[in-house]
């Protein structure tokens, strides 16, 4: 089989060419689709569930909201697992489903589970499922503030954290959300803008109400009445009687939510945006959307206040690719010039260096194909040098058999004599070096079959390594034969160069020691291995290496009943 591969291979090397730059190409192309990010994301397949309760403790809440809810749950197809947290009015119930379940059809199920469910909760309890977003769903923070050295709001109108957070969740949200990538926009500081009814208890008393009448009354009154039309004169004039409320002189009482939390900078409080990304998008591409809609929403707010980014991923991932890449292209170089030195061949080292970037398209289209992400993990362990390793066994034995028949022969090769010499010295090397290519790959075979977390991180690696090497195995089975039965024309000599005349010069006698105290090297050498395996009983461990981003995120959180701000001297603040 090897045989038939390499035959064609250089007996129709143009199709072979032709064929290789397609796959480029294609390469090229995909690298446009690739997605890119820091690190992989390790979240399970998960959906949440928030339900608001008002005035319920946390016992009842567990009792009469989460129980129920996750009990409607059990028997969903892939379950895993369920989880949940009952706070005061707040109920959260998270959904852990199989790795590799689809997230809308997971969230349909639950949706039907949930309706089921409905009418068993206390009235007012609408359970919500919460946006299709993973752990690394954080990709743009904003702040909203007013601008340097502004006091005033037009119409001197003073900042206050309610208009600031007014202007959040009705000038900047909307917008934002109509950014692809964008499936949910939270919001946390400041204070919400709410219209307060405050009755007198003593009037109520008076007049034999309660509150229970001044809250039907308000939803009786707080509505619009259609009452058909009349005709006159050919028209028809709508009538109805509009019962809202339209104007704040209606209530006159406008007032804020209580709250439990609170966001602040440098000290100072402030009204805190995140935007979150839909699973599975690109997390560099999303929020760079988010930052050029950021400068467009800047120019709609009213004058003197301003919405500043505070955390970017693209600075992140833009790091963390560009640290990539660097590392990539040094390796690449030099790969290159220390080819050219051992080679001492231009057209050879350039045949063998090309395999380089022709596997890392191969490679890229394998990703794209299969959802892997380009990131810190799945590209950082690619090694050039086992890549090219193929390629440079058999270019090197194609300069030492055409060297060896020319200086036979007396003269130059004719064009068949050397496609001849090309097919002996591939095949003569070709089973040798994929041998070691196949162990290379069933090395990482086992990292495959890892699940959980450790999976999602440490899978792409394994996958990336093992696709970049079975491009590199076909590339030197079809390409690299080909290049050399096209290129590999002229006058070759077999000698060493200077590199490798002064490396024998250092290599031969330190060679000679060791064969003449055979068991002292091998004593040498079990100790050695002894010792370092004693010190690696003392090394520490990481699960992946530390990343610094550069930013910091405190989120502090007080036992119940403190409140959000205290005096220097820690008496509370108003």
């Amino acid at each position: 089989m090897l045989e038939r591969i390499l035959k064609f291979s250089i007996h129709h090397r143009w199709i072979i060419l032709i064929a290789t730059m397609a796959v480029a190409i294609l390469g090229i192309y995909n690298y446009q689709k690739l997605p890119i990010d820091a690190v992989p994301d390790i979240t399970n397949v998960q959906v949440q569930i928030n339900t608001e309760a008002s005035g319920y403790s946390p016992l009842e809440v567990e009792q009469r909201i989460t129980f129920p809810l996750e009990t409607a749950m059990s028997g969903i197809p892939h379950l895993v697992e369920t989880r949940s947290i009952s706070r005061y009015g707040l109920s959260q119930v998270t959904i852990i489903f199989e790795d590799g379940t689809d997230i809308y059809f997971a969230r349909q199920l639950i949706n039907i589970r949930i309706q089921e469910v409905k009418g068993n909760l206390p009235p007012g309890a609408d359970p919500i499922m919460g946006p299709i977003a993973t752990g690394l769903g954080e990709i743009f923070m904003w702040t909203v503030e007013p601008k340097a050295n502004t006091l005033k709001l037009p119409q001197d109108t003073p900042y206050t954290l309610t208009h600031l957070r007014t202007i959040q969740d009705w000038i900047i949200r909307p917008q934002l959300l109509t950014t692809p990538g964008v499936t949910e926009v939270n919001t946390i500081g400041g204070y919400e803008k709410q219209y307060h009814v405050t009755p007198y208890p003593e009037k109520l008393i008076a007049y034999g109400l309660s509150f229970h009448d001044i809250v039907q009354a308000l939803a009786r009154n707080n509505a619009n009445v259609g009452a058909g039309y009349i005709e006159h004169h050919g028209e028809q004039y709508l009538i109805r009687s509009p019962g809202q409320v339209t104007h704040r002189e209606d209530i006159l009482a406008i007032g804020k939510e209580l709250r439990t939390g609170a966001a602040t900078e440098n000290g100072e409080e402030v009204v805190l945006g995140t935007a979150f990304m839909l699973m599975g998008d690109n997390s560099r591409t999303v929020s760079q959307k988010v930052a050029d809609k950021m400068i467009g929403i800047n120019n709609t707010l009213p004058a003197g206040v301003v919405a500043k980014t505070v955390y970017n991923r693209t600075a992140l991932v833009d790091k963390t690719i560009e640290t990539v890449k660097e590392n990539l292209a040094a390796g690449a170089i030099l790969v290159m010039v220390i080819l050219f030195f051992f080679l001492g061949n231009i057209r050879a080292a350039f045949v063998t260096a090309l395999v380089i970037p022709l596997s890392m398209l191969f490679t890229i289209t394998g990703m794209v194909s299969n959802k892997i992400s380009a990131n810190l993990m799945s590209l950082g362990a690619l090694d050039f040098g086992i890549i090219i390793d193929g390629a440079v066994i058999i270019v090197e034995n194609c300069i030492r058999r055409l060297s060896e028949e020319q200086h036979r022969l007396g003269r130059l090769l004719t064009r068949q004599e050397r496609f001849e010499v090309v097919f002996d010295a591939s095949k003569e090397v070709r089973k040798a070096t994929m041998f070691g290519e196949l162990i290379i790959m069933i090395v990482y075979l086992p990292i495959l079959s890892l699940t959980g977390i450790e999976g999602k991180m440490f899978y792409p690696m394994a996958f990336t390594v093992i696709l970049a090497l079975i491009g590199a195995t076909i590339l030197s089975l079809t390409f690299v034969p080909a290049a050399a039965a096209l290129f590999f024309t002229g006058k070759f000599s077999e000698k060493d160069n200077s590199v490798i005349r002064w490396a024998k010069k250092g290599y031969i006698p330190v060679l000679n020691l060791a064969m003449r105290n055979q068991m002292f090297v091998i004593t040498a050498v079990a100790l050695l291995v002894i010792l370092s395996g004693l010190m690696t009983t003392r090394m520490g461990s990481e699960f992946i290496p530390s990343l610094d981003e550069g930013d910091i995120a405190i989120h502090a959180i007080r036992i119940p009943g403190k409140r959000l701000f205290q005096n220097r001297n820690g008496r509370n603040s108003n």
